[in-house]
């Protein structure tokens, strides 16, 4: 049975696979599995859609890649998944000797650079999203034959929503074995830093909307998180008169808002009344979150809240 590691865990010769629900996920996960790879002298080979590839391209300049000298160089290799799968695909069937052909001369150009070698791919994806499971799971075969011939790395990954269901359980597990290990999905987390001024709350609610519409949240999910960095927000200003963080992280089917401040002081549950204006945030976000919390740093305090995600 595969193990579970870390994606920046990935060693040489690896066939690894992830299995994610955003996007988000898939390009922290597998554009770190390749930015590390840059940087280590490694050639990078991406055969993903177009929409992945654009994806993955901003996350290597902001971890400082130089995309496009890479590619003059040939150390970074972008290629369509649907372009290559129409070139060794024949009435639904992978063929075996030209996905040899296709496929094995980009990897042995790569090695023959006496480098190492990181691949990421979703071919295979591609078929199972079309319901050729089988071609899905023959193809995964056909990578670790190839592995055999050639030293390389590969990173695959599913949209967990393809896989999951019973029907797929022993095709699932089948692929699963087929890799030397599962990577976890990586946490999501974005942060940003306020001072103390009365504006900051309204600054700080809009840009963590935006980071979690990006995320692919909507609905109940935005209007929870709405209330409850601005309550925690203005705590920071008001009672503690303090500058402040919010950061924003994805934790499995959940969403989890922080909150720091140089405060020491942990903020007060007060009892409801219809006579005070103001002191009920805590209620509001007891009420909307799964469950919150605070941690007390050397220079303050961290407040927390989970919101779960549809």
């Amino acid at each position: 049975m595969s193990t579970v590691i870390d994606p920046r865990a990935v060693d040489d010769g690896q066939h690894v696979v992830q299995f994610y629900v955003r996007d988000a996920e898939l390009v922290e996960g597998a554009g770190g599995y390749l930015s590390q790879g840059v940087f280590a002298g490694a050639v990078g080979i991406v055969i993903a859609t177009e929409a992945h590839r654009a994806a993955f391209e901003a996350h290597l300049r902001s971890a400082g890649v130089d995309v496009a000298a890479e590619r003059d160089v040939g150390t970074l290799v972008w290629l369509d998944a649907a372009t290559m799968l129409a070139r060794f695909m024949h009435e639904g069937a992978v063929d075996r000797d030209a996905f040899f052909e296709v496929v094995g001369s980009v990897v042995h150009s790569a090695a023959a650079t006496r480098r190492p070698v990181r691949a990421y791919g979703e071919m295979v994806a591609l078929l199972w999203d079309a319901g050729n499971v089988i071609a899905a799971i023959d193809l995964e075969t056909l990578w670790n034959e190839l592995g055999t011939r050639v030293p390389f790395s590969l990173y695959c990954a599913y949209r967990r929503t393809s896989v999951v269901g019973h029907e797929h359980a022993d095709a699932l597990k089948r692929v699963c074995h087929l890799h030397s290990a599962v990577v976890t999905a990586p946490r999501v987390e974005t942060s940003w830093e306020f001072s103390a001024d009365r504006a900051a709350p309204g600054r700080a609610r809009d840009l963590l909307v935006d980071a979690l519409r990006h995320l692919g949240h909507d609905g109940e999910l935005l209007d929870d998180a709405r209330l409850v960095v601005t309550e925690l927000a203005a705590n920071a200003v008001v009672h503690a008169s303090s500058s402040f963080s919010v950061s924003v992280r994805e934790e499995g089917s959940s969403v989890r808002i922080l909150v720091g401040d140089r405060s020491p002081v942990a903020p007060a549950m007060r009892e409801a009344s219809v006579t005070r204006l103001s002191g009920r945030g805590m209620q509001l976000i007891a009420a909307v979150a799964t469950r919150w919390g605070v941690v007390f740093t050397p220079d303050g305090k961290v407040v927390w809240a989970e919101l779960s995600a549809p």
